[in-house]
């Protein structure tokens, strides 16, 4: 029998068929994954369970951008040694996962050294595999759900919001792969951002539905949720490890399982754990709380254009009213919102209102700013028209960064896709580049990631796009001194004073949100 962890409440039966333990860093290699049947998956599983004995395993539902970065924490959690197995699934792109990160290579890209040192260390431990084979799921003591659930949207000529939905297809599917193989006291964390009412009126009935179908006890298995709330980039790692959570149970059985394993893998002595009434409530805290970003975001968006109109600089204006501690997380000037939350959370939360618990309102303000936020690009595109003093078309126009956020490779809705499509849709002549990116899977184009190859070609107009830190180093503004005069547009107010005075010397400089230049 493993070793009984905190949150475990129940003796654990052996699951092991195989005695023995594999060769260092011969477990789970991605490479037999695509030549061998299931069997030999499995046997390799149970071999990877029998290497790590004494240890509870912990199976992480996903391996994207967060579920691949919390398995690597829980396969280096400071309050219990773990056994970890990441499943993805058996499509192109999740077999390309877990083929790296088996294979040695972790899957994603960020601009945090701590992921690599994780990776490594895991490695190292022989405690950390994937596979794409559900029976994964048998496996765990905890399984934790990590997957996308995607709210459908649809947009106009010029990106405006028509209309959107929520398709629980794909997620219930997913719960049901659980259902077909979990123990009957697994602890089921759901840590993907759904809509409020989900593990109550979804997850539960068909974990309930799935043991009841094996001849299994439908009352011994836990349920909870605790939003992840994980930021890619220089503290990817610190955003999971090291960062407040909220949390809950559909029992306080449930809730005290949740709490007791969060706490070997989150810092709790320095950001202590919040305890809510039940899983509704944790639910509506992350759709919550990133409406309230969204909208944040969407107020100022015109006060850019009146401030463009008025001769203004928004940044002196907005630096001097944050000095106010009420007032110290109003939002700057930007091209735009992308990633895989503030786009669509606001509208997940509406949706649940009025389908899960039987509204005739949705949520008017919250769907507005996700609205206002989705055409923030065409604004953009408009200020660059301006700006630019010469016709698009046929214009050399250089975008530095397509990735949504600064120091992550992640184009999930980035807001550079819209201007991007205008700008071509225009006539220009666009090159992209990016630090981090190398291929635009929605656009399917390759991406420049050497700034001097990029700026290489005839460019009439350079588009700061994305806030990567190498945009702001002093090697990319004697690069763009380099080159030939041209319009120089910064749309995040991501050049410093004097990197615009250096700039304005050979090319025309404009920042959104800045009418004083």
């Amino acid at each position: 029998m493993r070793g009984r962890a905190a949150w475990e409440t129940v003796s654990l039966p052996n699951l092991r068929t195989e005695k023995g333990t594999m060769d260092s860093g011969n477990q789970c290699h991605a490479g037999e994954h695509r030549a061998s049947s299931m069997t030999d998956d499995r046997n390799r599983l149970e071999q990877f369970i029998a290497g790590n004995s004494g240890k509870p395993c912990v199976v992480v539902q996903g391996l994207g951008f967060v579920g691949a970065v919390m398995a690597l924490v829980c396969a280096n959690a400071h309050g219990q040694d773990y056994a970890v197995i990441g499943v993805d699934r058996a499509d192109e792109s999740g077999r390309r996962r877990v083929s790296s990160l088996n294979e040695g290579v972790f899957p994603l890209v960020a601009d945090d050294p701590k992921i690599e040192q994780l990776y490594r260390s895991a490695r190292e431990r022989n405690n950390l595999c994937a596979t794409c084979d559900d029976y994964a799921y048998s496996l765990g003591d905890v399984i934790v759900v990590d997957i996308n659930l995607d709210v459908d949207k649809t947009h106009g000529e010029l990106n405006d919001l028509g209309g959107y939905s929520v398709d629980l297809t794909a997620f219930r599917a997913a719960m049901r792969a659980i259902a077909r193989r979990c123990r009957e006291d697994v602890l089921v964390l759901v840590e993907t951002t759904v809509p409020p009412g989900t593990c109550e009126q979804l997850v539960k009935p068909v974990i309930e539905e799935g043991l009841r179908q094996r001849g299994l006890a439908t009352q011994r298995f836990r349920l909870g949720h605790s939003c992840e709330r994980v930021m890619p980039g220089r503290n990817y790692v610190d955003s999971i490890r090291n960062f407040y959570r909220a949390y809950a149970g559909i029992d306080d059985r449930s809730a005290d399982a949740t709490a007791a394993f969060l706490s070997t893998v989150v810092r709790t002595d320095e950001y202590p754990l919040t305890r809510l009434a039940g899983t509704n409530a944790s639910e509506m805290t992350k759709v919550l709380e990133n409406a309230y970003r969204a909208m944040n975001i969407a107020f100022i968006a015109e006060w850019s254009r009146f401030a463009e109109e008025a001769g203004v600089n928004l940044y002196e204006v907005i630096d001097a009213i944050r000095k106010r501690p009420t007032h110290s997380n109003m939002m700057y000037p930007g091209v735009g919102v992308g990633g895989y939350c503030l786009t669509k959370d606001p509208l997940m939360a509406a949706w649940a209102r009025k389908t899960l618990f039987g509204s005739e309102e949705t949520l008017p303000q919250s769907e507005a700013a996700v609205r206002i936020n989705d055409r923030m690009p065409v604004d953009a595109f408009r200020f660059i028209e301006r700006a630019a003093g010469r016709a698009l078309a046929g214009a050399g126009v250089v975008l530095l960064g397509v990735s949504y956020r600064g120091d992550v490779g992640d184009t999930r809705s980035t807001p550079v896709g819209p201007l991007f499509d205008l700008l071509v849709g225009a006539g220009s002549r666009v090159t992209l580049h990016d630090p981090y990116v190398s291929y635009w899977p929605e656009k399917e184009l390759a991406v420049e990631r050497d700034l001097s190859a990029a700026l290489a070609g005839a460019v009439d107009l350079v588009v700061v796009s994305t806030g990567h830190a190498l945009y702001r180093c002093r090697n990319t503004v004697d690069a763009l001194q380099a080159l030939k005069p041209a319009v120089i547009i910064d749309t995040l107010g991501l050049f410093s004073a004097a990197d615009i005075e250096r700039l304005q010397t050979r090319h025309r400089v404009k920042v959104l949100g800045r009418g004083d230049l």
